[in-house]
């Protein structure tokens, strides 16, 4: 009920199925975070208006359209499939004939999550198992290497996380886990989120 409701809302269309990502080696299928866990979640995780949100294989831009939505905070939605990224355009402009407040802090790029250029201000990275632990490792460090340039606070944001993700973050990173958020109406202990963030 509220897959429909969300997209109604906002004047988007992003529910379906998994749909394989291309044949591209370590990237997996696309799957919509439930609007019901993004509730769960945002009620527990604070935003501020000034946050950047990057959310590595946004597929056709829920997330996106979620935070900017309720926060008004900048999401950038980074995705490699052609036909998803055009159809998270498709979106934006629909989106920006509801709503009333500007939708310049909403932005998709069509590259893959390893040649993102990280900003100085992108300081909330969100993550749904988009790539094999290879990529993320990649992705990981090139946000390291921004902090390390421009020092700041970040989040690593992880739902359904999988243990590969998990053990590089805990045991070869800097990370450390500051927030687990449990969706209680499921009965997967793994439909949760763990947030994990990096101090300086």
């Amino acid at each position: 009920m509220k897959e429909y409701y969300y997209d109604k809302l906002l004047n988007i269309h992003t529910n379906g199925k998994r749909v394989a990502n291309n044949h591209i080696k370590h990237y997996y299928p696309y799957e919509p975070t439930p609007y019901q866990a993004l509730e769960v979640l945002f009620d527990q995780y604070e935003v501020k208006s000034t946050d950047q949100f990057i959310d590595f294989g946004c597929g056709l831009g829920r997330l996106n359209f979620f935070i900017h939505y309720h926060f008004h905070a900048r999401v950038t939605g980074i995705e490699m499939n052609e036909a998803f990224y055009k159809r998270a355009l498709d979106n934006l402009e629909n989106y920006r004939k509801k709503i009333k407040i500007p939708t310049d802090k909403v932005e998709f790029a069509y590259c893959l999550a390893e040649d993102y250029e990280i900003k100085k201000g992108d300081n909330r990275f969100y993550f749904f198992n988009p790539f094999s632990v290879h990529i993320f490792q990649r992705t990981i460090n090139s946000i390291l290497l921004s902090v390390e340039a421009d020092p700041r606070e970040v989040d690593i944001i992880l739902y359904y996380p999988s243990k590969e993700y998990i053990f590089y973050l805990e045991n070869q990173t800097n990370f450390q886990l500051e927030q687990e958020i449990e969706l209680l109406y499921e009965k997967n202990p793994n439909e949760r989120f763990l947030i994990y963030r990096l101090k300086y």
